[in-house]
């Protein structure tokens, strides 16, 4: 893996579980969506997304998030290698299958 993807994929994981502990589920979702488009492709962490994603959720007591990670957890640890739309943020208000614009840094990090 390229070193400035796998760093902006430590950045966007760290700073979403720090605002996770600080209460602060908006901004951890924020992060958590940019660490879904750089991990679409990779099983695990794509799948550790729509776990934090959920725990986001839960912090904020967002049913819909909830419920609408459950699936989206063993799904992309079974499909990220055969399909994914790019530049889906990953959120439960998103159809899972939505392919999504992406800013022109993400664009350069995944090439």
């Amino acid at each position: 893996m390229k070193v400035k993807l796998q760093e902006a994929i430590d950045e966007a994981f760290a700073k979403a579980q720090q605002a996770l502990r600080a209460g602060r589920s908006g901004e951890a979702l924020a992060w958590l969506e940019r660490a879904h488009i750089l991990t679409q492709r990779r099983p695990w962490l794509h799948a550790r997304s729509h776990w934090l994603m959920l725990l986001a959720g839960w912090q904020q007591g967002d049913v819909r998030e909830v419920l609408g990670q459950i699936p989206r957890i063993p799904a992309a640890l079974l499909f990220s290698r055969l399909w994914v739309p790019i530049g889906n943020t990953g959120r439960a208000r998103v159809s899972a299958f939505q392919p999504m614009p992406m800013s022109e840094e993400l664009r350069r990090l995944l090439e």
